[in-house]
């Protein structure tokens, strides 16, 4: 048997090639939008793509499935209920499809969005019953998925109640759990866990939220637990429901002059280099996401408004390029290019630049009766200069949890755990 979990760590969504390596025949499930891992995994373990299974229409990531249907022919099957407007096979609750030794059997779990689909996996050289259960976003580690990205958040909550007590929890003990995120999606809630997989027992006994037995409890809790949705959820969505997305990123070099021509035009900059060298010089203007750090495309999201091209500026011209690949898998296309050369042709080009001063805890401590302290936990001093705000600074080099440990006083919401 051929299992390999895919990891997109920019946005912690999970996918995976399944499949039977004697029989040569292969499955991608929930496909990531670069494609071109699951293609040298498939040559490797020399298998041909012919199916690509979702297990829903996803909102916080385009998918993939078009490029890979595009590359390998492969057929996309996707829950009826999911109705999407692209060239599919649509299966039911209890659909399975046969992969050489492999059945792939569908467990309809509806809650996260109506067509959602867990993927139970039936090894025929180990026994009959499912050794794995690929959970999409309805079963997370330590976690379950939010319930309001595509109905009513409390009849969302009970729909993913009654998915997990009726059809997940059903399965064996020893049924190892691989889910369709990992800690860094939009999709997950407060308790979800960077492990990679799980089992079903231990899932049982550790999860806190399917300790919950009380259905209104959970609905409570689940509720209650919500952050704010993606900004542009909607948009991924309409992209994943459909025409297929078959292109690649095609980002432009643009010279220090067309980037302050697209300034002029109101495009935003966004610089995504390491905040320090952010700090140090910076196109006037720009904000700082970087991309070495997870989370790239998430925040960028929230900045990036319908209308306003996007301009990147990298260390060098690979930093940007991949940049827009992150981009582009949260749905964010409208780019006008980057900096050719990085900031050391804008420097060298003699164009302006800003800085921010950074100071560290202790300073900050020092300095606090002077200053407007606003915690927020990210790089913000960027969009405070860009709006105006001239003598933003940045604290680095520990954050609040320093701040703690030097036993200052720190101010909690009334009923916060310690340490919160």
């Amino acid at each position: 048997m051929l299992f390999r979990q895919i990891i997109h760590d920019d946005l912690g969504c999970g996918s995976y090639l399944i499949g039977d390596e004697d029989e040569g025949v292969a499955a991608v499930v929930d496909p990531k939008l670069e494609i071109d891992e699951y293609l040298a995994l498939a040559r490797y373990a020399g298998v041909s793509i012919e199916h690509i299974l979702e297990t829903h229409n996803h909102a916080d990531h385009v998918s993939g499935h078009g490029r890979l249907a595009a590359a390998t022919g492969a057929a996309i099957h996707i829950h009826r209920e999911a109705a999407p407007d692209y060239s599919h096979e649509p299966f039911d609750d209890g659909w399975e499809l046969q992969l050489g030794c492999v059945t792939v059997r569908a467990i309809h779990t509806p809650g996260h969005r109506p067509d959602h689909t867990a993927f139970a996996l039936i090894d025929a050289a180990r026994g009959p019953e499912p050794w794995a259960v690929l959970t999409g976003d309805t079963l997370f580690v330590g976690d379950i998925a939010r319930p309001d990205l595509a109905v009513e958040k409390e009849d969302g909550a009970r729909g993913i109640f009654h998915s997990l007590h009726d059809r997940l929890l059903t399965l064996p003990d020893t049924c190892e759990v691989w889910p369709g995120h990992l800690g860094g999606s939009l999709c997950y809630g407060p308790g979800m866990d960077m492990k990679v997989s799980s089992t079903i027992g231990y899932e049982r006994e550790h999860s806190e939220m399917l300790a919950i037995a009380d259905e209104d409890e959970f609905v409570r809790r689940s509720i209650a637990a919500l952050g704010p949705q993606p900004p542009n959820f909607r948009n991924i969505v309409a992209l994943n429901r459909g025409p297929l997305v078959v292109e690649g990123v095609d980002v432009h070099p643009l010279t220090p002059r067309q980037i302050m021509q697209a300034c002029d035009d109101g495009a935003l900059v966004v610089d995504v280099r390491t905040e320090l060298q952010f700090d140090e010089a910076h196109v006037p203007g720009a904000v700082s996401i970087t991309a070495l750090r997870a989370g790239f495309g998430s925040k960028l999201a929230w900045l990036v408004e319908p209308d306003p091209l996007v301009v990147l500026v990298g260390r060098d011209d690979e930093d940007a390029r991949q940049a827009a690949t992150l981009a582009a898998a949260v749905g964010i296309t409208r780019i006008a290019g980057f900096l050719a050369g990085g900031m050391t042709s804008w420097r060298e080009d003699r164009r302006p630049v800003e800085r921010v001063e950074r100071i560290s805890v202790p300073e900050l401590h020092d300095r606090r009766d002077k200053l407007q302290i606003l915690d927020v936990r990210e790089l913000a001093a960027s969009l405070l200069r860009r709006h105006g705000v001239h003598e933003a600074l940045h604290v680095v080099d520990g954050g609040v949890p320093l701040w703690r440990r030097e036993g200052w006083p720190i101010e909690e919401p009334e009923g916060a755990p310690s340490g919160s």
